[in-house]
């Protein structure tokens, strides 16, 4: 066996030929574009790619192809270059790629064929597939390296058709085993700390890819996404042969030994109809793990256990592109919420029936999902979920704040009525533009909690935690409301007619001061009222505009904190000052300061009441499971 390094120049032979010209790159404004494998796979070899004309007979059809040269840093090629004459691309379902190529100078061509190590053995010559081959290939892929099967085949020029007249079942055929192209595909630093901080927030994660069984189950280990200490059970499944029925079988997964040779698997045959098998010493600590063909044999005769495939499944290897959708569709029947993250085409159906599929590249698999991310790692998942939790959270608080704030209008113009009279315009107007307006412009600007939390928030509006939450403080607005319109109304020195004079000293003479008629607004209960409702509106942007768990604290948002402060200080202002001008102005009335300091005790504890009862009671785990979409 040769090895090969990428970081010396290669030798010329048929392992460079097909490293260079068997793959599926193009060249597009001076740049390289493909497969980030092809890439890397290309650049090892020091060649560059041109376009070129050429004719496959004389005065035949000429036909556009790309050709293969070396560049200086290659070295010493006593070749001028590969001409790509035709391609059969890759394909998922075949899990294989090839390329018909003639070398510059000579008159015969090669045939080269890349893919799935044992798919390519396959189409090779018995005798030219090496008696150790499954062991080297389970010996790199336990290693977590991405091993790619080569083979090749010369063709006669003379006599064939027309390139684009052969046929893909001809040309792989017949081949010879050429060797395989170990590509160690590093972990990247943040994919571990960001898989930990999902399993932290009883997010699961779930590998599904076409590579290889064991190189997928080597990075789930080194990732964290299956840890030390679990059981690794792969399952097995065959579809019916002759006489025999399909069949469903597991296995562990044991570590070889230290002389090299693998321990004996413990195998057993699941029970279908008397339940479901599972190892006693496990005690729930395993991951399944499978590939396409036994995903979709599993699918196709045992449906009735595939739930709990899925509820235990880690790895999914193999995949080809329907059975990726497939197994997201069947995650969701199961009340998952599913967000997949790939970065090729055939990602693109899983991406897109995904509830959220985010596309880690700008190519096809950009266009099918809805979310595209410039961060070229997993490290965009915690981000998207921190985004979306933090602008479900702020839409519910926006909601409720502008329910309760027309309920709020609603109990006051209520009560208003019993005594037939209303706020004024200016009273209105005042709540509008210090209140209502700014709140709206500014409860939304809170960004997402740094740390994501074990459990979701409610994922609709009128789930029974907001109806409650409304309902609470519906409830004490009506208590408040009520208390003070009863207390206002006891008062000694509370009349309809004369409003003007409840300021005055007890020994003061009522004749020595000019009364003006009152007009209509001009009370004491719509004075009353207009403090109660501001100061309501205040108490509950606070209470709604909380930080935790799903977005930042208030003091983060600097301008609703600073429009807090002023407005808090706007209707204390308004509560305790005494200017005549102000009160023509606003069409307040003067009452006794005893009064406004009930009115004022009134609002602290009516903070207190709807501050406590939402935290402790609305914000609840145990009331929030009442929402079964937050479970």
């Amino acid at each position: 066996m040769t090895l090969l390094n990428s970081s010396n120049n290669l030798p010329w032979d048929l392992i460079l030929q097909a490293m260079a010209s068997c793959h599926s790159l193009i060249k597009m404004d001076g740049k390289l574009n493909g497969d980030p494998l092809d890439l890397k796979m290309f650049a090892g070899t020091g060649w560059e790619l041109q376009e070129y004309i050429a004719k496959m007979v004389e005065d035949g059809p000429s036909i556009t192809c790309t050709i293969a040269k070396p560049e200086f840093k290659a070295g010493q090629v006593p070749k001028e270059g590969i001409i790509i004459l035709h391609q059969f691309p890759f394909s998922s379902t075949v899990q294989r790629m090839s390329v018909i190529t003639q070398v510059i100078g000579e008159s015969d061509l090669t045939v080269f064929m890349k893919g799935a190590p044992e798919m390519v053995i396959h189409y090779c010559k018995s005798d030219t597939v090496p008696d150790n081959f499954c062991k080297q290939l389970d010996f790199y892929t336990k290693q977590g390296f991405r091993v790619i099967g080569l083979a090749y085949r010369s063709l006669q020029k003379e006599g064939l058709p027309l390139i684009s007249d052969l046929e893909r079942e001809v040309v792989e055929s017949n081949l010879t085993f050429l060797g395989l192209l170990i590509l160690e595909n590093r972990l990247k630093p943040e994919t571990s700390s960001v898989l930990k901080e999902l399993s932290a927030a009883n997010i699961r994660t779930v590998m599904v890819t076409g590579d290889n069984l064991q190189t997928a189950v080597t990075v789930g280990k080194n990732s964290g996404m299956i840890p030390d200490n679990s059981e690794i059970i792969l399952l097995e499944a065959c579809e019916p042969e002759n006489d025999l029925p399909a069949s469903l079988t597991w296995k562990y997964m044991d570590e070889e030994q230290v002389d090299g040779n693998p321990s004996k698997p413990t195998e057993s045959k699941i029970n279908i109809d008397g339940g479901w098998i599972i190892n006693p010493t496990a005690h729930g600590n395993f991951h399944f793990v499978l590939t396409g063909r036994s995903y979709q044999v599993i699918s196709q005769y045992f449906y009735n256990v595939l739930p709990k495939i899925l509820l235990n499944g880690t790895i999914f290897a193999r995949m080809i592109p329907k059975q990726k959708s497939n197994l997201i569709e069947e995650l969701q029947k199961l009340d998952y919420f599913v967000g997949m993250c790939g970065d090729g085409a055939n990602d693109c159906g899983a991406l897109k029936i995904s509830h959220a599929g985010i596309s880690l590249s700008e190519l096809e698999a950009s266009v099918a999902s809805p979310f595209t991310s410039k961060i070229p790692n997993i490290q965009c998942v915690p981000i998207l979920i921190k985004e979306g939790r933090n602008t479900l959270v702020t839409t519910i608080s926006v909601f409720k704040f502008t329910t309760m704030s027309v309920l709020i209008g609603l109990t006051c113009t209520a009560y208003l009525f019993w005594k037939k009279t209303l706020l004024g315009n200016y009273q209105y107007l005042i709540q509008d533009v210090s209140i209502n307006i700014p709140v709206a412009l500014t409860l939304c600007l809170n960004g997402p909690a740094p740390k994501l939390s074990p459990y979701r928030p409610p994922g609709q509006l009128l789930s029974p935690p907001l109806l409650l939450s409304i309902a609470m403080h519906l409830m004490f607005t009506v208590i408040v409301q009520r208390i003070a319109f009863f207390l206002l109304l006891q008062q000694p020195w509370y009349n309809e007619t004369d409003v003007f004079s409840a300021c005055l000293p007890l020994n003061h003479s009522i004749e020595n001061v000019t009364i003006r008629e009152h007009r209509y607004s001009e009370n004491f209960i719509t004075t009353t009222m207009n403090l109660l409702v501001g100061f309501n509106l205040i108490i509950l942007v606070f209470v709604f505009s909380k930080g935790r768990p799903f977005r930042q604290r208030l003091y983060t948002n600097y301008i609703l904190t600073c429009l807090l402060i002023l407005q808090v200080t706007i209707y204390v202002f308004l509560l305790f000052a005494d200017i005549e001008a102000m009160y023509t102005v606003l069409e307040l009335v003067c009452t006794p300061y005893y009064w406004r300091v009930d009115i004022f005790i009134m609002m602290v504890v009516l903070f207190i009441v709807s501050y406590l009862g939402e935290e402790w009671f609305i914000e609840n785990r145990k009331t929030m499971a009442l929402d079964k979409e937050n479970i």
